[in-house]
């Protein structure tokens, strides 16, 4: 994970916070609201079951899960895995080049 070139790159939200901070030239404080204010609009979106997409980067989307039936590992007991929505991110062409 570490790019000489790049430096460390962030690998939480205070990390991310950090980052926006000194490449903006932004205090923390500030920087952690436009992270959360980002974070929450994508929540937002992916609750109302639209993708966020954001070119280059990549899409974040929902995928609804049906119910189905599963087994308790240690009984070997059938039991119902309940219908569910999962979210679901494709990294967009520019950051599979990134990383590779």
């Amino acid at each position: 994970m570490h790019d000489p070139q790049q430096g460390v790159l962030p690998v939480n939200k205070n990390d991310l916070i950090a980052a926006v901070a000194d490449e903006t030239d932004i205090t923390k404080a500030k920087a952690a609201e436009v992270v959360d204010a980002v974070f929450g609009a994508i929540e937002k979106t992916l609750k109302a079951k639209e993708e966020v997409r954001l070119v280059g980067f990549g899409t974040f989307a929902t995928a609804e899960r049906d119910a189905s039936k599963g087994r308790n590992p240690r009984t070997g007991e059938e039991i119902d895995i309940p219908a569910s929505t999962s979210v679901r991110f494709k990294a967009g062409k520019t950051l599979k080049d990134a990383v590779n």
